[in-house]
């Protein structure tokens, strides 16, 4: 049996343009129908969400029959939790919060076997098919595709020592966390704030490395693809709830 083909990691190598939506509800039934949605990848968050490892294997199982990549994010980058994670087939992984080059290398080293990193090795995982793919540890790596996350102005001045090293794919800018240690906490539309995020994109693209970002206001999603930015997440499965119920309710409590 053949290694799983990370279509996703292909996509950003050809710069075409992937749109994402970010899903922070922790269910493997929401997954499941969001997969079938259109977007071309879905951020599983286990950063900034009550989400554990058996509730992200079960939501790896409902996407997987779709064509939406999962992409994981880890709570932190933690050797041991990129191990697990891996091993229960995630494929894409973000990792958040890299300030330097030194935290840039261990996030690589933790998806990589030795010689080269120290992911531990397991003989019958999830990610090789509980053991089908027999040349897995050979091939792994080919199919898996590491996005680091820049969240400080100090993480942004180091982008291009973070995004030459081999074995990094893409670097993704964290707004809300770049907003606050700017001094706009919650102005993520601030001026300012763009205006690095903006910056950014392109030095990262410079770097021939894939750029991305978050952000669920359509006017500044367009700005940074026409920036260079090539995997935009649009918004997010809560936002999505949150504000469709409300607006539901109210249409009906404004006419009562």
């Amino acid at each position: 049996m053949n290694i799983r083909i990370n279509h996703f990691k292909r996509a950003l190598k050809a710069k075409q343009l992937q749109v994402g939506l970010w899903s922070g509800l922790s269910n493997n039934i929401t997954v499941e129908l969001l997969a079938n949605a259109g977007f071309d990848w879905l951020l599983l968050d286990t950063e900034h969400s009550p989400n554990e490892l058996p509730m992200v294997h079960s939501q790896l199982q409902a996407i997987a029959h779709s064509t939406t990549h999962p992409i994981v994010r880890p709570a932190w980058n933690d050797t041991v939790v990129i191990k697990r994670l891996l091993d229960v087939g995630a494929q894409t992984l973000l990792i958040p919060f890299v300030q330097d080059e030194e935290e840039a290398r261990r996030a690589v080293a933790a998806t990589r076997y030795p010689p080269l990193g120290v992911r531990g090795y397991s003989a019958a995982a999830r990610a090789s098919d509980y053991g089908r793919v027999k040349n897995y540890p050979l091939v792994c790596e080919e199919e898996l595709c590491l996005l680091l996350q820049v969240e400080t102005p100090h993480a942004i001045g180091n982008i291009e020592a973070i995004a030459a090293l081999e074995g990094v794919d893409g670097v993704f800018i964290g707004p809300g966390d770049l907003a606050a240690s700017m001094g706009y906490i919650g102005q993520l539309g601030h001026p300012e704030v763009v205006a690095a995020i903006e910056s950014a994109i392109k030095r990262i693209v410079a770097t021939g490395k894939a750029a991305g970002v978050l952000t669920g206001d359509e006017a500044l999603a367009r700005r940074y693809i026409a920036a260079g930015a090539t995997y935009v997440a649009i918004g997010s499965d809560i936002g999505l709830l949150a504000r469709g119920a409300e607006a539901l309710c109210g249409r009906f409590k404004q006419a009562a």
